[in-house]
């Protein structure tokens, strides 16, 4: 037996009205959710700048305390602020590795790395390498094989190395050519370069 047409509306209207219902709630409380974690997030992180604001890096060992803006890279707090010359402005977008440091055990382009998102890490420049007069392995092995020619590039290509040697210090040809392929010498140093990267895993391990 077919509803009557005031129960089948009725029927409708009770579908309609449930559908309706379920939407609204599930979209109310997504928005809710939505709504809570934006809030969340904003207090979580608070906002800093555009003037200078304080910041310490800990380089080579030592407490550097700056005042700088947050946009200031960790290549110009270093250079420009802290007066460590060592490690070079190249391309000036993380292309060339002349301004390779090593951060936390990590080499990284300091062009292009913020210096405020480095506090309270470990920041190792090629004026950290040697100890009195007395240059690092990586360092000396440069000076043996004469692998630089105008010398820019070798702060970064020391730093790659040096990187390369303690986290391996058994580097094969082809592990030291991943390893470095992220610095240019624009002189074409190459072989040389390399030759003292496998000189100074010798020395290393000596």
């Amino acid at each position: 037996m077919a509803p009557k047409d005031n129960e089948q509306d009725t029927s409708e209207r009770v579908g309609v009205s449930r559908r309706t219902f379920l939407k609204s709630t599930g979209v109310g409380s997504l928005a809710v959710g939505v709504v809570g974690v934006a809030e969340a997030d904003a207090q979580a992180v608070k906002a800093v700048g555009p003037g200078e604001v304080s910041v310490t890096l800990t380089v080579n060992g030592k407490r550097v305390d700056l005042k700088i803006e947050p946009r200031v890279t960790l290549l110009d707090a270093i250079r420009q602020r802290a007066d460590m010359t060592g490690n070079k402005r190249g391309c000036d977008r993380g292309a060339c590795g002349a301004c390779t440091m090593i951060v936390d055990g990590r080499t990284v382009y300091a062009c292009s790395t913020l210096a405020i998102e480095v506090q309270g890490k470990q920041i190792r420049t090629v004026e950290g390498l040697s100890t009195g007069n007395t240059l690092h392995p990586v360092q000396q092995a440069f000076c043996d094989v004469d692998a630089l020619m105008c010398g820019f590039c070798t702060p970064g290509f020391i730093m790659a190395t040096v990187a390369l040697l303690e986290k391996n210090p058994r580097p094969t040809e082809a592990q030291v050519n991943k390893a470095l392929d992220g610095n240019i010498c624009r002189c074409g140093t190459f072989v040389r370069i390399k030759e003292a990267a496998m000189t100074a895993k010798v020395v290393a391990r000596g």
